[in-house]
């Protein structure tokens, strides 16, 4: 199965046997049959990798883990919180960036496609991998929980510390088991203007993170987003 789908080598070595699961084959068999009736599924199917496509595991500095994909007209690409060049950062990515401009005086920037970050080793994983249009939460319990706690996983077993950036309940349950002797785990509320103000604003994770780096001998990661002529964005 793993030969149909566009994702790195480092990570098709990992993750060979869950593709081969029943569970992943009943998951393709609802996508295929939701899609021949005619419902709209995001991201587009050649993106529903996008994050481990654009993030090789060995290069995996960070994770921030999203819940499931933007489900409006032209939003998701495959990145968690992520949105393509010309499309109006969603509420949540805003109050992101105004925490990266209180914690590191970053701007806020003029698009909010974060496919820098991932090219930097920051893994913008979403929990869920697909949801239909204009149906949040669509495609929960199809299958594809089990297969990003298997990539949560393969992060946790390298010996390379990493940081875990985990928002809101959903993030911190998922990662749960992740081992906080070897990787810091940085928990805080979601950035949902429905919660940002109980614990985000203000938790200054981004800088946090950059010192764990430095201390364990990793570049920071550059959180600034270049423009897009000069990114190499999607």
């Amino acid at each position: 199965m793993t030969d149909r789908i566009k994702l790195d080598p480092s990570w098709k070595a990992v993750l060979a046997p869950e593709f081969e699961t029943e569970r992943m084959q009943a998951l393709r068999r609802f996508l295929l049959a939701e899609k021949a009736a005619g419902k709209r599924i995001f991201p587009k199917s050649s993106l529903w990798f996008h994050a481990l496509d654009a993030t090789p595991l060995p290069k995996v500095r960070v994770v921030i883990l999203g819940q499931d994909p933007y489900h409006g007209e032209g939003q998701a690409h495959g990145l968690c919180f992520s949105v393509p060049p010309g499309v109006r950062p969603p509420p949540s990515l805003v109050n992101i960036f105004k925490e990266l401009e209180t914690d590191l005086g970053i701007k806020r920037p003029s698009h909010g496609c974060l496919e820098y970050w991932a090219q930097q080793g920051v893994l913008l994983l979403n929990s869920v991998l697909t949801v239909e249009m204009a149906s949040p939460a669509s495609h929960q319990g199809k299958g594809w929980e089990q297969f990003t706690d298997a990539v949560v996983r393969a992060v946790d077993a390298r010996p390379e510390p990493a940081v875990f950036l985990l928002w809101g309940a959903y993030a911190q349950k998922k990662a749960a088991f992740v081992d906080t002797t070897r990787h810091l785990v940085l928990k805080a509320a979601h950035p949902s203007p429905l919660s940002a103000h109980n614990g985000f604003l203000g938790c200054r994770h981004f800088s946090q993170a950059n010192a764990f780096l430095e201390r364990h001998r990793q570049a920071p990661i550059n959180w600034s987003l270049p423009s897009i002529s000069g990114a190499g964005l999607l």
